[in-house]
């Protein structure tokens, strides 16, 4: 990774969108025949850095053709309205249950702000700017785009959240898959290759939907999965194998805490050690303190995610 970007093969380059500090989260910008397309745009706050990728690789802001979002959680959308305001020619693309929190982010905001406070969702995401309805497209299950050429396939892969697509750039085998096939952050690489763990964050993770579109992803026979955190991975068998264990741990744990009153401090004590003891197994070069503090992050939205789901299997 150099200051601000990476470039790989296929006219594909993963850009560091500078969330919360470097190496969370990144926006991949695909090139084809003098055309753009983004996928996942970083916060408001990351425009200043695709302004300066961009600078960098000649691109002019009448390229972009394209912004697609995977899914409308702010570090992957929040930055769509500005990303729009700033690339007159583009569309957005989205998901259906994404199109209407893209056209009026009020309830997106509200969610936020309710989480975090208003001073600290304005420092994490910026002004969530509302994206005008006529430049949406809506891309439903099997939907195709034709980017200059290159088919780029959409697939309903629900289970991280209900309004998740993933894209397949047929022509090369590349997945961008957003959260759908979880995260593997570079800081834990080691001989072992990249360690890959799930995201089950609120308020909509469903478990078994996250299992079968991790394995719908898996039937494209992708050469290349591009997560949103963070970057390209080869996705091979023991990898994913690896990451449906994990789902599947963590799931285990929340079902053993169902009727305890204190359920979601116990989870993500008992999420938090077992991702610490599966990452220190992987063989990383980062000191015990150093994995917490990456871990610590996910480990609580990965507990607040399954607490909810926990508090709606009840209900149902």
């Amino acid at each position: 990774m150099t200051a601000q970007f990476v470039d790989f093969n296929d006219g594909i380059t993963t850009i560091d969108a500078q969330f919360i500090e470097p190496g969370i989260a990144s926006i991949h910008l695909i090139e084809q025949d003098g055309h753009v397309a983004f996928v996942d745009t970083g916060t408001t706050h990351s425009l200043p850095v695709i302004r300066k990728v961009m600078q960098a690789k000649n691109i002019s802001a009448d390229r972009v053709t394209y912004v697609i979002v995977t899914h409308v959680h702010l570090d992957h959308a929040g930055g769509a309205g500005a990303m729009m305001l700033e690339f007159p020619h583009a569309n957005l693309v989205v998901h259906p249950l994404g199109a209407r929190h893209m056209i009026d982010p009020t309830k997106l905001i509200a969610g936020t702000i309710q989480v975090y406070g208003a001073d600290k969702a304005r420092q994490l995401y910026g002004e969530i700017v509302p994206v005008d309805k006529s430049r949406l497209i809506i891309a439903e299950d099997g939907f195709q785009l034709d980017f200059c050429g290159r088919r780029l396939r959409f697939i309903d892969t629900p289970g991280h959240a209900r309004h998740h697509f993933s894209m397949l750039d047929e022509q090369f085998a590349n997945v961008f898959a957003g959260d759908t096939m979880g995260i593997s952050y570079r800081a834990f690489d080691s001989d072992h290759g990249p360690f890959l763990f799930p995201t089950t964050s609120p308020v909509q993770c469903e478990p078994d939907m996250l299992h079968r579109s991790i394995d719908r992803i898996m039937q494209t026979e992708p050469r290349a999965v591009f997560l949103t955190h963070f970057g390209r991975i080869t996705p091979t068998a023991r990898l994913i194998d690896g990451l449906h264990r994990r789902l599947t741990a963590i799931v285990d744990m929340a079902l053993g805490l169902e009727s305890q009153p204190d359920r979601e401090s116990r989870l993500i004590h008992l999420i938090g050690e077992y991702l610490f003891q599966e990452a220190t197994q992987h063989g990383t070069s980062l000191t015990d303190e150093q994995i917490r503090r990456h871990l610590a992050m996910d480990t609580t939205l990965n507990a607040q995610g399954l607490n909810v789901w926990l508090q709606r299997r009840k209900r149902h």
